[in-house]
């Protein structure tokens, strides 16, 4: 499978397969995992990397093929962290997370 569409975008891409070794970062997800290994991620466990809290709701995530989706701010950046499920004919194969700069103040519209 081809990931090229996600490669430059400006929104980190990271999936993993069920067992939680991340097999696809993009550019944007190498940077931001930079000081964690970047690129050298590939092939490694998330779950290493997450406190048992974190990995307990991903494994719910997984089991449940529930969605995660909250907001962070960390050195004044403000982020949107969607965290889902993938699936191949209807089983679930893995996790991809998106994690995406969003300003503090945003438009909200309800569309009829």
């Amino acid at each position: 499978m081809t990931y090229q569409y996600f490669k430059e975008l400006p929104v980190a891409v990271t999936v993993t397969d069920a067992e939680g070794k991340i097999v696809y970062m993009n550019d944007k997800s190498e940077k931001v995992f930079e000081k964690y290994g970047g690129k050298e991620l590939i092939s490694k466990n998330v779950y290493d990397y997450h406190n048992e809290k974190s990995r307990s709701m991903i494994s719910k995530m997984l089991q449940d093929k529930s969605v995660n989706v909250y907001t962070i701010e960390k050195n004044g950046i403000k982020k949107m962290i969607f965290q889902t499920p993938w699936f191949v004919n209807g089983e679930v194969k893995g996790m991809v997370e998106f994690s995406f700069e969003i300003p503090f103040e945003m438009s909200h519209f309800i569309r009829n």
